[in-house]
């Protein structure tokens, strides 16, 4: 198989120059493909199957014990001039970086197949989805992107009508935390990716084409990509709204995206279209819709069970692919807080033993294809995509911040986003547990620099009077002896409900210098298992706290220098001058 598309064959053939493989072979996303793929892998101990009678076709993979995790620190942006990667970026000469990563390639692939991956991000048939081909030599990326993306045949179809894409290469190299390095081209649409195995590394169409590159493609082309799950709310009258929502990792981004109604709300539906990564893009109406880039989930395990996410529990019983767990005696999959099972097997292949470490890297993972759940909505593959009502940014605060309040405008709602912080997880390298600032939680995916990633969503106001309203949430505030005041998971139905009619104008708030809160009614709480002073604390604001926090976000912005925008610096000001009247 080749292409009738000149620049994508010559390209193809450049790389195969540059790194010498064995054979080229052009993947076509077909099921025989990938049941061929597990097979090889199967055999050469890449992959081992897991208990097939309790798992039906579920595999796991061990990875290198130094090649677990995004290394945010070896992962650049490439610009023409540096300050248009920003602070918040590594940042590399074009030159030097290509003079690096062709040293790397270098006969890389030397007795290896390399394989090229036409995808899709997004529905195939969709204006608003973009598309990318990557090149690799690992068949466990071919795999993964058959699952996460619309991947093959069609794909290179839509590419060979004229669709510009995204090239990505790929190597495993020799797995050295030394030669490794993930470098982005965004201003020629490229990425070079070489000596890592691990998702966010290697799955090119994930992290690094639908965010850091996608994101300088939508400032170009004027609209956003983000780290935002989408989900459709629906009443039991058949109203559906729906709600973008941005998390930075531990923050309970997937839980919320598959949240189960509680007992009280059985007659109300949450659909799934997405739980890590949204496009939204501006109809001829004004009104902002959303698309799903990706077709699957790369989640991490430890910490799901059927109390905390039952729907993500149940859809990686079956046709999932497991990355560094650990196995029970039967070989089932096992990790931290399954609530099921005893680990037999730790991640590394070794006998468990509690002393030694976790039987599941902490930052282990599922792959699995997003209609394996329940509640997944077939408008994920709507090529108009869904319209959002509501944009909501969140974070892990024990203070501070009240369970939800909303913004005041488009432009506080901004402000809101650029504040965000949260504790540091072990989806990123580096100390767990820290907090940091983490802008719409896009601090790792910003592909150019925050100042102009910010001034880019402003305008957004001066283009539709129709934009979605803007939240905040945080279900992790805790009282002085570090309980949990909210008990989150399926009772966060309650707050969806409440920011859906304030975006239809049919729930009364109380304003703050920080925003609207719920009124003592807001929410209802019929059946909440509340303390006596609990909700009057999840909507309490402390004037001093806020005071000290907005310093912190004031210094942060202005850290940016002269791009950062004056209107930004203006709404910063506004709610510090009514936080001190």
């Amino acid at each position: 198989m080749t292409t009738t598309n000149q620049s994508l064959q010559t390209w193809v053939d450049q790389v195969a120059q540059l790194t010498s493989p064995d054979k080229v072979v052009w993947c076509d996303g077909s099921d025989q493909e990938y049941d061929a793929l597990v097979e090889q892998m199967n055999e050469t101990g890449t992959l081992s199957a897991l208990n097939q009678e309790t798992h039906p076709n579920c595999f796991l993979h061990l990875s290198d014990p130094q090649d677990v995790a995004r290394v945010e620190h070896l992962t650049f942006i490439c610009t023409t001039e540096k300050e248009d990667a920003g602070k918040n970026n590594n940042w590399m000469d074009i030159s030097d970086a290509k003079e690096k990563m062709q040293g790397l390639f270098k006969n890389c692939m030397n007795g290896r197949t390399m394989y090229v991956i036409p995808y899709c991000m997004g529905p195939v048939d969709s204006p608003y989805s973009r598309c990318g081909v990557e090149i690799t030599d690992s068949p466990y990326v071919v795999i993964n992107m058959k699952i996460m993306t619309r991947m093959g045949a069609s794909a290179l179809a839509r590419i060979e009508r004229g669709d510009p894409f995204v090239k990505g290469l790929h190597s495993t190299g020799d797995l050295d935390p030394e030669r490794r390095f993930i470098m982005h081209f965004p201003e020629e649409y490229s990425i070079m990716s070489f000596g890592s195995g691990y998702g966010g590394n290697a799955l090119l169409g994930k992290k690094c084409h639908a965010l850091r590159i996608a994101s300088w493609q939508a400032r170009e082309e004027g609209w956003l990509a983000e780290h935002m799950l989408i989900l459709g709310l629906e009443s039991p009258e058949g109203e559906t709204h729906y709600i973008a929502a941005a998390f930075p990792s531990a923050c309970g981004k997937t839980n919320l995206a598959m949240l189960i109604p509680p007992e009280s709300y059985k007659d109300w539906k949450i659909w799934t279209l997405g739980d890590d990564i949204a496009w939204l893009h501006m109809d001829n109406e004004g009104q902002l819709r959303a698309v799903n880039p990706e077709a699957g989930y790369f989640g991490v395990v430890p910490g799901t069970n059927a109390k905390t996410n039952l729907n993500a529990f149940d859809m990686i019983q079956r046709n999932t692919i497991f990355t560094n767990v650990g196995q029970t005696a039967d070989g089932q999959p096992w990790w931290e807080d399954k609530k099921e099972g005893e680990p037999a097997i730790d991640w590394k292949g070794r006998n468990y033993d509690k002393n030694v470490g976790p039987a599941a890297h902490p930052n282990s993972r599922f792959t699995v294809s997003a209609t394996e759940n329940k509640a997944y909505s077939e408008l994920a593959e709507a090529p108009e995509g869904v319209p959002i009502s509501a944009i909501v940014f969140g974070g892990r605060r024990r203070e501070l911040a009240p369970l939800v309040y909303q913004s005041k405008s488009w432009q506080h709602g901004v402000l809101i986003g650029a504040g965000v912080a949260s504790e540091t997880t072990a989806a990123a390298t580096g100390k767990v547990g820290l907090v940091r600032r983490d802008p719409m939680a896009m601090k790792p995916f910003c592909g150019y620099n925050f100042a102009d990633y910010w001034a880019h969503w402003l305008s957004f106001s001066e283009r539709s009077s129709k934009l979605p309203q803007i939240f905040h949430v945080n279900w992790f505030r805790q009282d002085a002896d570090g309980r949990f005041l909210w008990p989150g998971f399926g009772e966060n139905m309650r707050v969806l409900e409440w920011i859906i009619r304030r975006c239809k104008g049919s729930a009364d708030a109380v304003e703050t210098a920080i925003g609207y809160l719920p009124t003592d009614d807001g929410l209802n709480l019929d059946s909440v298992n509340l303390n006596e002073g609990d909700w009057a604390a999840l909507r309490h604001v402390d004037k001093e706290q806020w005071l000290s926090e907005m310093q912190d976000v004031g210094e942060y912005l202005r850290s940016y220098g002269d791009r950062t925008p004056s209107k930004l610096l203006d709404e910063h000001q506004r709610v510090v001058n009514n936080l001190s009247a």
